[in-house]
């Protein structure tokens, strides 16, 4: 998607509802004006795995690390 101010390649967004296009970071769709649902509004809490490292707030990732220190998942915090 093209900026229409500043011509910067902008990644979409896509509805959920309609499957529109809309800028990252909309609230509502340009094309059928529903809220634009994002991942982290829609996440489940109890899913994630929290970083075995006790100290850490992080959470482990795809990839099997963590999103804050970068350890990777060794098991339940002692």
């Amino acid at each position: 998607m093209k900026c229409p101010h500043c011509g910067e390649i902008l990644a979409p967004i896509l509805c959920a509802e309609c499957g529109g296009e809309n800028l990252n970071g909309s609230a509502y769709c340009c094309h059928c004006g529903k809220p634009i649902r994002t991942q982290a509004v829609e996440s489940d809490f109890s899913e994630r795995t929290p970083c075995s490292d006790g100290n850490c707030i992080g959470t482990i990732n795809e990839k099997g690390v963590c999103n804050v220190c970068g350890k990777p998942y060794v098991g339940v915090a002692a």
